[in-house]
């Protein structure tokens, strides 16, 4: 399912949707399964490089990507990995979209 979610293109978020809860949420959150989800609010992921310069080339194909897709995370950058936080500010937790650039990233970070 992450293959299908890597598919798909954020919708952007209007606000007045609630976030997803429940059964939903945990369905997602399973075909992103490398990715740490925290009180249904935002999910978390940390990425290793071997060195700062790779890990920076990934945060900066991250934000190409963020770009591209209208869907921003918080990225926190360090010598040999990279912490990349995804959640809805709108709506102040979590969506479809954040699952989706997830996904993005993941596929991304697999080279695919």
């Amino acid at each position: 399912m992450s293959e299908q979610l890597a598919d798909k293109k954020c919708v952007p978020c209007r606000g007045g949707v609630p976030p997803l809860h429940g059964f939903e949420l945990e369905t997602l959150q399973q075909s992103v399964p490398r990715w740490t989800m925290t009180r249904e609010h935002h999910i978390q992921r940390e990425f290793k490089f071997p060195d700062f310069k790779e890990a920076l080339e990934f945060v900066n194909r991250v934000g190409a990507l963020a770009e591209e897709q209208g869907h921003h995370p918080d990225i926190l950058l360090a010598w040999g990995k990279a912490e990349i936080t995804l959640w809805t500010h709108k709506v102040e937790g979590l969506t479809e979209s954040d699952f989706i650039m997830a996904a993005k990233i993941d596929r991304l970070r697999e080279g695919r």
